[in-house]
């Protein structure tokens, strides 16, 4: 465990290791990628796994989103449509709720 990381740190401390990335929806446009973490760069992602992802949110800012799926922006159109699909997202202690991100 690690704070206030750059992207070379995270790459290090997660190669060969078996990782969990554990993000919440930025912002009021529903991104979990791309605003404010550059960090976790595609590299990371990638190495970390589409299926390591944790996103946790409040029922509150899932319904501020009226709607509309949640969002990536990593700069990598590719990985962009990768991480395309359906992702249960933790709103509370034993609390899931399936979300798109488009």
């Amino acid at each position: 465990i690690a704070s206030d990381v750059n992207e070379k740190q995270l790459l290090s401390i997660i190669t060969g290791n078996n990782a969990k990335l554990v993000v919440t929806v930025i912002g009021g446009q529903g991104f979990v990628f791309g605003r404010g973490n550059q960090q976790i760069s595609p590299d990371v992602i990638r190495l970390i796994g589409r299926e390591n992802i944790i996103i946790v949110a409040t029922p509150e800012k899932l319904a501020s989103l009226k709607g509309h799926p949640l969002r990536v922006d990593t700069g990598d159109t590719v990985l962009d449509d990768e991480l395309k699909g359906y992702y249960k997202v933790h709103t509370g202690y034993g609390r899931l709720t399936v979300v798109k991100l488009a």
